[in-house]
């Protein structure tokens, strides 16, 4: 099959994932696992992480709604800390930075498609790295986030594309799940050296350690 676009997440995958400093912060509060997660998922397109992402509210009101989900569901947190520590911590991955030079080189358009807030360091982060990409979707911009099935349309329109042309990296499940249901492969990023083995078999190119 012939590809002409690979489409990334930047939180997990260009970048290093929020989930592990989530995790941590939850280990620390001694509260239960993917705890932060499970409110994500269980408020749904009305709660406030949701509407953070689709830019519908800003941090300073995100915080007190979060800790009062959060507190609703059996346990208390500080969003304003783990966001500072999402913000603190999240750093770009080298190899990934490298892998999407070596795709633009060989004529692959490249698009960064994540979930994202305003404000903060992380999201001017983010901003930054857009020179990387033909194409930058960020779902606080567009008022779409992940998975919803239109902010991927939108962001292989945004390319010229089909979906069928692209491949996309993501590190959640629910988010693949989405992209596959509209054709595009999809490729679930444990570590950037998997994700870029696996990429670099799809595409038939070395990428990552592969390429050195």
């Amino acid at each position: 099959m012939s590809f002409r676009a690979v489409i990334f997440d930047l939180g997990g995958v260009v970048m290093d994932s929020p989930l592990h400093l989530i995790a941590e912060y939850e280990r620390e509060l001694g509260i239960p696992e993917n705890h932060v997660n499970r409110v994500v998922v269980d408020t749904g397109p009305e709660g406030a992480w949701s509407r953070l992402e689709r830019g519908e509210i800003d941090l300073e009101s995100f915080y007190p709604a979060f800790d009062r989900e959060c507190e609703a569901a059996g346990h208390k947190i500080s969003a304003r800390e783990m966001m500072r520590r999402i913000a603190e911590f999240a750093q770009p991955r080298p190899v990934m930075i490298e892998a999407i030079g070596t795709l633009r080189r060989e004529r692959f358009r490249t698009a960064a498609l994540t979930n994202n807030w305003k404000g903060d360091e992380i999201g001017r982060r983010a901003q930054q790295l857009g020179d990387l990409f033909d194409v930058f979707v960020e779902s606080a911009v567009v008022g779409l986030r992940k998975p919803d099935p239109r902010i991927y349309q939108l962001v292989c329109d945004q390319l010229e594309i089909a979906p069928e042309d692209a491949v996309f990296l993501d590190d959640i499940g629910r988010n693949l799940k989405s992209a596959r249901a509209l054709g595009m492969t999809t490729i679930k990023v444990d570590s950037a050296g998997q994700a870029l083995a696996e990429l670099g078999d799809t595409l038939g190119l070395p990428l990552g350690e592969a390429a050195s």
